[in-house]
């Protein structure tokens, strides 16, 4: 028997969640940006899964750095 593993709560997986409608119009503004010009991250991606995120929600990372403590990144999920 196999026991269940929540591979968000693994220390070598950084934090992730996904942005509000309007969280996400402020950060493309913010960057000035289009959603084209996010990073991407394919919707069958075992993350995206567990997080229930679709097509066109953007993702925001939160990774531990040695030099500026806490690190933001954002992806878009996409078909794939």
């Amino acid at each position: 028997m196999v026991a269940s593993i929540d591979i968000l709560k693994h220390d070598l997986v950084p934090d992730f969640r996904i942005l509000s409608e309007n969280e996400k119009k402020e950060l493309l503004g913010r960057l000035r940006v289009s959603e084209d010009k996010l990073p991407k991250i394919l919707e069958n991606d075992v993350i995206v899964k567990r997080l229930g995120a679709k097509v066109g929600d953007v993702l925001e990372i939160k990774r531990k750095s040695p030099t500026a403590g806490i690190a933001l990144y954002y992806r878009i999920v996409v078909k794939g």
